[in-house]
C-alpha cells in the first residue's frame, strides 16, 4: 500500500475514534406523541438522580385494576415522547408503565453519559418502588437496545430484590463487543474491528460487570433475527453470560431492531403477556391483545 492511503486511513480512524462514544447517546427534546393519542392518561413525574440531577418521566396507569408495573429503559435516541410507542398497548392490558428520560434527554437536566444514565435508572427504580399505587412485588424491568445495558447495571445498583423479571429487547453484554460485532458485519470495516472496538471504546458500566448480582431475577432476552443495528449475536452473548437458571432467549424471525412490539397487531404482544402472567400469577390475559389507536397526527 502506498503512503497516502495509509495516511488517509489513519486520519479517518483518528476522527472516528475521537467521537465514537457519542454514538451511544443521541438525545433530543422534540415532542413526538402525546399519550392521549393512544387513549392513555399520564402523570408527569419529576424526580432526582443520585447526584441531584433533575429528571422527568411519565407514569401511565393501567386501565382497570393494575396487574403489575413495567419500568421502561428506552434506547439511545430521541426521548420518552417517541418511545411511548413501544409500550402504548400495555396499560390497556392492565399494566402500569413508567418511562423516564435519562439526563440530557427530553426535559431531564444534565448531559448524557454512561455512568449518569445508570444512576438515573437506579433512581427511577427506587422512585417507582416508593409509589403507593405500585405493588413492589409486581415490578418488571424492560430495557430496549442501549436501555437494556443500562437496565442491567441500574437494577444491580438499586438492588434486584422483589423484581419479577428483567426483559431485554435488542440489547448487548459489552460496549466493546457490540461495536466489534457491528463492524464484523460490514466488509469495509471488518479489518479494523478489533483496534477500533477495543482501543476506541471504553467498557465501563457494561452488563457483564454486574450480571452475577442478578442471578435470582428471571431474564428474558428478545432479539430480532434481522436486527441490523445490534446483531443477534450480541443479545445471545448477554443470555449466555447470565448465571441464573430462570432465563429465556427469543430470537424473533424476520424482525428488525426494536420493531417487535411497536407494530399494530404484533403477534408477539400476546406471548409477552403470557410471560408476564407466569412471573406475576395470577394474571388473567385476554385472548387477544388490545391494539390502541394509532396517533391522529403523524410527525
Amino acid at each position: 500500500m502506498r503512503l497516502w492511503p495509509r495516511i488517509i486511513i489513519v486520519v479517518l480512524l483518528g476522527f472516528f475514534l475521537s467521537g465514537c462514544n457519542n454514538i451511544f447517546f443521541q438525545p433530543d427534546n422534540y415532542f413526538y406523541y402525546d399519550p392521549a393519542e393512544f387513549d392513555l392518561w399520564h402523570e408527569q413525574v419529576e424526580f432526582r438522580s443520585q447526584d441531584g440531577t433533575y429528571l422527568t418521566g411519565w407514569f401511565l396507569p393501567a386501565k382497570g385494576k393494575p396487574r403489575g408495573t413495567v419500568i421502561l429503559f428506552h434506547g439511545n435516541a430521541a426521548n420518552i415522547s417517541n418511545h411511548v410507542l413501544a409500550v402504548r398497548w400495555l396499560p390497556h392490558q392492565g399494566f402500569s408503565v413508567f418511562l423516564f428520560d435519562y439526563r440530557g434527554y427530553g426535559a431531564s437536566q444534565g448531559e448524557a453519559h454512561r455512568r449518569g444514565a445508570v444512576e438515573d435508572g437506579a433512581a427511577a427504580i427506587k422512585y417507582v418502588r416508593s409509589r403507593k399505587d405500585v405493588e413492589k412485588d409486581k415490578i418488571i424491568i424492560y430495557g430496549q437496545s442501549l436501555g437494556g445495558a443500562i437496565a442491567v447495571n441500574s437494577l444491580a445498583l438499586a438492588g434486584p430484590e422483589q423484581t419479577k423479571a428483567l426483559v431485554v429487547e435488542g440489547g448487548f453484554a459489552s460496549y466493546k463487543e457490540v461495536v466489534r460485532l457491528i463492524m464484523d458485519n460490514t466488509w469495509i470495516l471488518w479489518p479494523f474491528q478489533y483496534p477500533v472496538a477495543y482501543l476506541g471504546f471504553s467498557d465501563g458500566d457494561h452488563p457483564l460487570e454486574v450480571i452475577d448480582q442478578l442471578s435470582q431475577v428471571p431474564l428474558l432476552v428478545i432479539h430480532g433475527e434481522r436486527d441490523a443495528t445490534v446483531p443477534l449475536a450480541a443479545g445471545k452473548q448477554l443470555y449466555d453470560a447470565f448465571p441464573g437458571t430462570d432465563k429465556e432467549f427469543w430470537p424473533i424471525p424476520y424482525a428488525n431492531h426494536q420493531a417487535i412490539f411497536t407494530a399494530k397487531g404484533s403477534p408477539w404482544r400476546g406471548k409477552l403477556l403470557q410471560y408476564f402472567q407466569k412471573k406475576l400469577p395470577p394474571v388473567p390475559i385476554p385472548s387477544r391483545a388490545y391494539n390502541p389507536p394509532e396517533p391522529h397526527t403523524k410527525r
